[in-house]
């Protein structure tokens, strides 16, 4: 485990064009990640099996496979380890149905720094403190959320969320049944203090979880359109 003076995490960067990896790598070592790149699917798989990164970075289209798969491949060998996406795709819909399984993702070309921010506020939602203290579960309606082991119910039913869905549902739920404001949610679950006005990653967060959530139950996630999202 690593200590608060220890290094931030360790990222595994897979990406084939090494100009993009060398940029990421510097600018993440520079920020005090450890940080591992691999250019295919196959490296990336052996090295993630020898080196147990707490993150991936990966891009969507490899030389030898699909980024997606491999993105499935590391979340069921570890499920705890965080993903971000870097794709050309910067369709809302195409990224809802292609990465929904991912805890961030970001279109090309990108901002260097915002690399460095998304990828550092994922591991701030997604790694587990040294000691997880026992907490009551959080409830709402037929929503439980375990707080100390990361699981959540709904009508006793196990609902599989990532990190980031898990983070979303549990600020929701937090602000009981209060339109919370999308700004708000952007400064707390995402850690972005001035998110682009054109930002989608909270509404293609919130489909995430109405598909997951609506399928156990009535609709339990409300839209306030132009303002926000809540619980009903």
């Amino acid at each position: 485990m690593t200590t608060a003076s220890g290094p931030p995490g360790t990222v595994l960067v897979v990406e084939d064009e090494e100009s993009i990896a060398d940029v990421l790598a510097i600018a993440l070592r520079y920020h005090r990640f450890e940080v591992m790149t691999a250019p295919t699917v196959r490296e990336a798989l052996a090295l993630a099996e020898r080196t147990r990164p707490d993150a991936a970075l990966l891009d969507v289209m490899l030389p030898d496979g699909d980024g997606r798969t491999l993105g499935r491949e590391l979340r069921a060998r570890r499920p705890e380890m965080a993903l971000v996406f870097l794709t050309a795709r910067d369709a809302p819909a195409e990224i809802v149905g292609a990465l929904g399984f991912a805890d961030d993702y970001i279109t090309k070309p990108f901002n260097i720094d915002e690399v460095v921010a998304r990828v550092t506020a994922v591991l701030r939602r997604t790694r587990p403190a040294d000691v997880l203290p026992q907490r009551p579960p959080l409830r709402y309606g037929d929503l439980e959320l375990d707080e100390t082991t990361y699981c959540v119910r709904r009508a006793g039913r196990t609902v599989e969320l990532t990190p980031t869905e898990y983070a979303l549902l549990r600020f929701l739920v937090r602000n009981g049944g209060r339109i919370v404001p999308k700004e708000q949610l952007l400064r707390h679950v995402w850690q972005y203090e001035h998110a682009p006005a054109e930002s989608t990653v909270v509404e293609t967060y919130i489909s995430y979880l109405r598909r997951k959530l609506h399928a156990l139950g009535p609709p339990v996630i409300t839209t306030r359109r132009g303002v926000g999202y809540g619980l009903a």
